[in-house]
């Protein structure tokens, strides 16, 4: 079988590939440039490329950059910036996996005439009853990324291999090490890629979207403050509201954009009973209502019903930020996931 490797650089894809190669596919591995301003972290550096290819040269396969730095402006950072513009949190690793790392990297592997993509992340595909194949978490619990592949369809996963997800971390590491891997104890990727350590999401932000301030009001509605930039506060914020000290600790539970209003109270005024979700989409039939529920990348995932687009909390929990992406489960297999919408009780 004829492989394309996605080789970001890290210990993860790389091994991938050695994997790969093992197994006896016709390997090639695929870098791919995506962000061409500064960056110290993530998948983008200069470094992360010189990384890989050292990898692939180590592991005896071509290696080539595929330039999707168009792609990757407009449908992940606009995207990103976009949304919050809007008063959305959005989750830009999840928009990149969605639409440049595997729509476009699948797309370009199948016009080459490769018969599969693989890449190192950490999350297993399955074959359920029906003989379609679903997203899984990874045998490694602590690196389990099949939240941020949800979107992967049955169509996707028949073209996709995830050859380090059925073992632990530690185990890619060992691997690493025993090819001979300079990068066996590389520090993993950090989210945002496109933005520096030395640059705040603000002051990123900032120089993309045009500010608008908004009055801070309390659970009563009185008015205790103002921030600058109303795009830029999140559901669950504490700090950087511009309140005077001494008073008791204040959550952020509301953020209206267009009302340029920003609701702030207790911990338990941050609870709520559920979350609906917009973009729903269901991988396959389901078969029961009963689920989990996660709602970041390394949450702790929280039993709930869904009915439609609703998903109803078993206890409540607090409130999901708009534009945050909440996947379902039944048991270790993804069925789901949607965008939060705003909740107002």
């Amino acid at each position: 079988m004829q492989v394309m490797v996605a080789m970001s650089g890290g210990v993860d894809s790389s091994v991938a590939a050695a994997l790969m190669v093992e197994a006896g596919h016709e390997v090639v591995g695929v870098t791919m440039k995506l962000w061409g301003g500064p960056s110290d972290k993530g998948c983008c550096s200069v470094s992360d490329v010189l990384d890989a290819r050292r990898a692939a040269d180590l592991v005896g396969v071509d290696h080539h950059v595929f330039n999707f730095g168009e792609e990757f402006e407009r449908d992940v950072i606009g995207h990103y910036v976009e949304a919050h513009q809007a008063g959305r949190t959005p989750n830009p690793c999840i928009e990149c996996n969605r639409s440049i790392k595997f729509a476009r990297l699948l797309e370009r592997a199948d016009a080459l005439g490769f018969d599969a993509v693989a890449t190192g992340h950490h999350a297993r595909i399955v074959t359920v009853a029906d003989g379609t194949r679903r997203i899984a978490r990874a045998e490694d619990a602590a690196k389990d990324q099949s939240y941020v592949l949800h979107m992967l369809s049955s169509a996707d996963l028949e073209k996709v291999m995830l050859p380090v997800g059925s073992m632990t971390k530690t185990r890619v590491r060992e691997i690493a090490a025993e090819i001979g891997m300079r990068i066996a104890d590389k520090p993993d990727s950090q989210d945002v890629c496109f933005i520096a350590s030395t640059t705040s999401r603000a002051e990123f932000l900032g120089k993309r979207l045009k500010p608008t301030s908004a009055t801070v009001v309390d659970s009563d509605g009185v008015e205790v403050g103002s921030v600058p930039a109303v795009q830029l506060v999140t559901i669950g914020q504490r700090k950087g509201l511009g309140l005077a000290g001494g008073a008791p600790a204040q959550w952020v539970n509301d953020v209206d954009v267009v009302g340029q209003r920003v609701t702030i109270g207790s911990r338990a005024d941050l609870l709520t009973s559920h979350v609906d979700l917009d973009e729903m989409s269901w991988i396959g039939d389901v078969f029961d209502t009963d689920l989990t529920a996660q709602t970041s990348a390394h949450g702790t995932p929280r039993d709930a019903t869904v009915d439609g687009n609703r998903v109803t909390w078993a206890s409540p929990q607090p409130r999901v930020a708009p534009g945050q992406t909440v996947v379902l489960y039944d048991g270790p297999i993804v069925v789901g996931g949607g965008i939060a919408g705003r909740t107002i009780s």
